[in-house]
């Protein structure tokens, strides 16, 4: 058992309490970052005073050396150290002598695991963003080859308007957008070095903070070092944005397996993304968009218990925090894989256009035009709403469409319609009367494509609003 501390203990510690207690199977995952972490302490030690130049380089070059071998795997992290921390120091020591005891001089685990973690979660928000960029960027292709691609919109589940399969990614374009503001949000909320904040109350070392801060690429030091040692608060905003990341790929897998069924035929996803039956073989399943919804909720565990382990913590450190790196670690790989699969699932699927837009036809998802069409000739919405009410009654008597009824069929419900209302009444026309910001008109989707694209030029650090 090599481990860290011992001296005031007067026998060894239980192997089932070390191995309960011990975290090198999962905090080995931020060694890289706590090898660049001792490299940065060690640095300043030395511009400090504390450590000369000949120990500095010992140091520097056998945290350098241990690195290299494990990244080339000539040297292996093992389970007989309590964590990744003693498995540095211990190697260090053995390989350049008494002078690596002198590494740890001036911090605390506590603060060391603190800015590791903050590390490796800072790493992780940046290629998480960057794919979600790439999804992005996806969607918004779709976008552009979709324009003019008709489909009923939906209210509760219900046909309601024509709008386009532009407009309706659109919709998914903006929730993963405001995903990548709140990364860009933790991020610089997060920010902060807790290195030199010692085990909970700093140190009589004349570290100088501000430098180690700079040497990390921190915007400065926290300010207070129980907190610093205590704050798991960017793992909960973390977990937040994390689990929201997969409510809104949740959604968008629901329709898609909904639109994948035999009663929507909306879409075709590719081979490559389906599976097929053991015993049907007609069957082709949208297994990840199932999976992806399925390990959203997996995701929403580790936030609930994530703020169930810190609720009843007092400061500063405890024990419990270990918790945090299983679940945060976890939820990273999660969200990175299901971006990746469904980036790649809704690259490749194939949009019925004609059985869309045929869809969009039905459920009289022109009413609302009707009723508009009315209003323009002078009738009083409220008027208008009612004699439209009754022309979809008189339509599913009928078991006709709106443009299916003659005009002397329409002129019994209202007689301010004309002739010209079939044209008004079409797919298209219904669409492209929408020119408003944000609505689904051809004109107004060409606006808001042209903001999303220069908005996906723009360099992610430097937003602090939707566009």
């Amino acid at each position: 058992m090599a481990q860290l501390w011992g001296g005031r203990f007067t026998k060894d510690t239980d192997e089932l309490v070390y191995r309960f207690n011990a975290s090198i199977s999962f905090d080995q995952k931020f060694f890289s970052q706590d090898i660049e972490g001792s490299i940065a302490h060690v640095v300043m030690l030395h511009k400090q005073g504390i450590l000369n130049t000949s120990e500095k380089d010992a140091i520097v070059k056998g945290l350098t050396g241990i690195r290299e071998d494990v990244e080339k795997g000539s040297l292996t992290i093992s389970d007989e150290y309590e964590d990744i921390h003693s498995f540095v120091e211990a190697n260090l020591i053995d390989r350049i002598g008494d002078v690596g005891k002198k590494l740890h001089t001036g911090r605390s685990r506590n603060d060391q695991v603190a800015l590791d973690m903050k590390l490796y979660v800072r790493s992780e928000v940046v290629n998480i963003d960057d794919i979600l960029k790439e999804l992005l960027g996806t969607l918004l292709g779709l976008m552009e080859t979709h324009i003019e691609t008709y489909m009923p919109g939906f209210t509760h589940m219900q046909k309601a308007q024509p709008v386009t399969l532009s407009h309706h990614i659109g919709a998914y374009y903006e929730m993963f957008k405001r995903d990548r503001l709140r990364l860009r949000d933790i991020y610089h909320r997060m920010n902060y070095c807790p290195l030199g904040a010692g085990a909970l109350a700093g140190t009589t070392y004349p570290l100088d903070r501000v430098y180690t801060a700079s040497l990390l690429g921190f915007e400065g030091p926290t300010l207070n070092s129980m907190d610093s040692v205590a704050d798991r608060d960017y793992l909960v905003e973390l977990l937040s944005a994390l689990s929201t990341i997969m409510m809104h790929l949740s959604r968008f897998c629901e329709e898609i397996i909904i639109w994948n069924s035999d009663e929507y035929r909306f879409i075709e996803l590719d081979d490559a993304y389906s599976t097929g039956s053991s015993i049907m073989p007609q069957k082709k399943n949208p297994d990840i968009a199932e999976l992806v919804r399925g390990k959203t909720g997996r995701v929403y565990g580790a936030l609930v218990s994530m703020l169930t382990v810190l609720k009843g913590i007092p400061l500063a450190y405890n024990k419990d925090m270990q918790e945090d790196k299983e679940l945060t670690f976890d939820a990273i790989d999660t969200v990175k894989g299901c971006l990746s699969l469904f980036n790649g699932m809704i690259a490749t699927a194939r949009f019925a256009k004609d059985t869309m837009a045929k869809s969009a036809m039905n459920g009289f998802t022109n009413a609302t035009d009707a009723a508009d069409y009315l209003v323009n000739h002078g009738v009083p919405f409220r008027d208008a709403h009612g004699m439209i009410g009754k022309l979809v009654l008189t339509c599913i008597e009928k078991d006709k469409g709106i443009l299916d009824l003659s005009i002397e069929e329409l002129k019994e419900i209202s007689p301010v319609f004309e002739p010209d209302i079939y044209d008004s009444l079409t797919l298209k026309a219904c669409v492209e009367k929408r020119l408003t910001m944000g609505a689904p008109g051809k004109a107004a989707m060409e606006k808001v494509i042209a903001i999303e694209r220069e908005y996906l030029q723009s360099d992610w650090k430097d937003q602090d609003k939707i566009y």
